[in-house]
């Protein structure tokens, strides 16, 4: 008998592994930026913590790229800093502080083996992740305008995050 189109989707097997493993990521995710020793003071270069090199395209343009301060402002989320999170990327801020109920939803959908809430997975996923780049875009053209600030001057990378 076939499924009537309204009908909750349900999720088995590698579906539910692969769920399963997208909120391990994100609580990673999480775990990892407080973790970091400390945010850095100027609102991006965090990620050099993990061994990862300066942002290229700052380097070469001298302006921020879209993700610039994404780690800072995750970093500064986890430790409750809401505005110092929000002043180094407002994207960044806004999608740390979704980490964790998503990563719930994703869970509570392993768990009961469907979608909760919706009759698919991958429409609501397909949506967030759509929202995620709009608003990491948004964010930066915003930056790049000048209608928000930077997150702080420029200035030499303090000695105990080089």
């Amino acid at each position: 008998m076939d499924r009537h189109p309204c009908d909750r989707q349900r999720l088995e097997g590698g579906a539910r592994w692969l769920l399963l493993l997208l909120a391990a990521v994100l609580l990673g995710l999480l775990a990892v930026s407080r973790w970091l020793v400390e945010p850095d003071p100027r609102g991006y270069g965090t990620h050099t913590q993990l061994g990862l090199g300066p942002c290229a395209f700052r380097e070469l343009t001298g302006r921020p790229c879209p993700t610039c301060g994404m780690t800072t402002a995750f970093a500064w989320m986890t430790r409750g800093d809401l505005g110092r999170s929000w002043r180094a990327n407002p994207a960044g801020c806004v999608i740390a502080l979704l980490v964790a109920p998503v990563a719930a939803w994703l869970l509570a959908c392993v768990r009961w083996r469907r979608p909760i809430g919706t009759r698919t997975i991958g429409g609501p996923l397909m949506g967030l992740a759509v929202a995620i780049v709009a608003l990491g875009l948004a964010s930066w053209s915003l930056g790049v305008l000048g209608v928000l600030a930077p997150p702080v001057a420029p200035g030499p990378i303090p000695a105990r995050l080089r």
